[in-house]
């Protein structure tokens, strides 16, 4: 691997003292953010590197996607207009015809755009495993693998179906035993311990209301003993705080704490619907959140109290969600929302661009326990990193680099790398045939409705 330099951008470290340089420079070498400085690199550094001229651009970390449902790049579109828990009930038929081979072509199809816009680490949560249907986490891998990015997999599962309760058909959930122990496997099989791991794999059972007391309690058991991290969605709608005051006497958050699903190795989807005291059992226990303000907005869900759990400490990080609630499946995008969106709940200067940023780099790291290794630019971490265009129609005259991705359109990227390898270039994904991969999805979205 050569080495790379970037150069006469507008450089956000994102470090913890939020430094910035109006004319700065990177400086990559096998993988690893080796310099970060204020004008150009130093002349020792520049003999047979590559130079990126970053002028009129602003560079950031790559953004980190916290939770996201990637088969659902096949299912967009569906219950234009529906709550949460209508939206689920009419799209698990369908899901529940997937395999392994759709659910590569799907992941490939949503990383791409991800990687697009801006992301480069993605948090997935797949809990859906027909009988017969195949390796989908290998297949999941290997997509990412395919488009060059990082991949946090989650094994999640469901095993509490509809004659039992829970929301989802009886013939789209598993047995506790069976995810339990495909969960095992998935981790043994997959989950790579070290610094630059371009795959890690977490347990994640769906929600509260699609699984039973018993899998969210030995989930929590077997993921502690394999070293790993846990995931679930939680608060997500005032239907959910109904479903489990009526089913279990107690809130999200008191239910799943009393099951061991709180900690500093535990992050949540969505927390819509948190209140004071469960905030403040989130930070006690350094219990993360992946924010998803465009699904939450698309189903109505609420706003979630982003400004409080800040406050408290606790780690926020964005997510996409599923695209089949959020169609435009891009991570960047959502730092807009973040901002926008807070605003309206706790006022206008209560969530700026460097915060919404923040969240999408170094707090996504913190959500999936990677805060060494990415989340900033800074020397001796990975270097993961996007390279904004901003002097462009859309944003040229904006004062400030930040607020152009913050508060404007979505940049094109100049360049995006993933450990100092270029995955995007120009705006174009240079490591698969976006054409091609378009098709695929066009067909693998065919086969998928007529299985139904």
């Amino acid at each position: 691997m050569t080495r790379t330099i970037i150069e006469n951008g507008h450089i956000a470290t994102v470090d913890a003292a939020g430094t910035e340089y109006a004319s700065g420079h990177v400086v990559i070498d096998d993988g690893d953010i080796v310099a970060v400085g204020d004008g150009p690199a130093p002349a020792d550094a520049r003999d047979g590197a590559e130079i990126v001229d970053a002028t009129g651009c602003l560079v950031t970390p790559g953004l980190i996607n916290t939770h996201h449902h990637l088969y659902q790049w096949l299912t967009r579109g569906y219950a234009q207009d529906a709550i949460l828990f209508d939206w689920l009930t009419s799209l698990y038929p369908l899901w529940s015809r997937i395999d392994a081979g759709l659910t590569g072509v799907g992941a490939a199809g949503a990383m791409a755009v991800l990687a697009r816009s801006g992301c480069t680490t993605v948090g997935d949560h797949h809990y859906i495993f027909p009988q017969g249907s195949g390796d989908i986490v290998g297949a999941l891998v290997e997509s990412a693998s395919q488009v060059g990015v990082r991949l946090h997999a989650t094994r999640g599962s469901m095993d509490l179906g509809a004659s039992q309760g829970g929301l989802p058909p009886d013939f789209a959930v598993e047995t506790t035993d069976a995810a339990l122990a495909a969960s095992q496997e998935a981790v043994e099989r997959y989950h790579d311990r070290s610094r630059d791991a371009m795959v890690r794999i977490a347990i994640a059972p769906c929600s509260p209301f699609s699984v039973t007391a018993d899998l969210l309690r030995e989930a929590a058991v077997l993921a502690r003993s394999l070293d790993v991290r846990l995931h679930t969605h939680a608060s997500e709608t005032v239907e959910e705080d109904a479903y489990c005051l009526e089913h279990f006497g107690k809130s999200p958050t008191q239910y799943l704490e009393d099951l061991g699903w709180l900690g500093d190795d535990v992050w949540m989807a969505h927390c819509v619907h948190l209140d004071e005291p469960a905030i403040e059992r989130y930070a006690a226990t350094g219990t993360g959140v992946a924010h998803c303000p465009s699904s939450n907005a698309r189903l109505a869900s609420g706003i979630a109290p982003v400004r409080d759990l800040l406050n408290a400490g606790v780690p926020v990080g964005l997510g996409v969600d599923g695209a089949a609630s959020n169609e435009s499946g891009q991570l960047g995008i959502e730092v807009r929302e973040s901002v926008l969106m807070n605003r309206l709940r706790t006022g206008s200067d209560s969530m700026s661009v460097r915060d919404g940023l923040r969240m999408a780099t170094m707090g996504g790291a913190r959500v999936l326990g990677r805060q060494d290794e990415i989340g900033s630019l800074e020397a001796g971490k990975l270097a993961d990193i996007a390279v904004w265009e901003v002097d462009r129609i859309e944003h040229a005259g904006i004062l400030d680099p930040v607020a152009a991705l913050g508060l404007g359109a979505l940049p094109p990227l100049k360049r995006l790398f993933v450990g100092g390898s270029a995955v995007v270039e120009d705006a174009t994904l240079v490591t698969t045939d976006e054409a091609a991969l378009a098709r695929d999805v066009a067909a693998a979205s065919r086969t998928l409705a007529e299985r139904l």
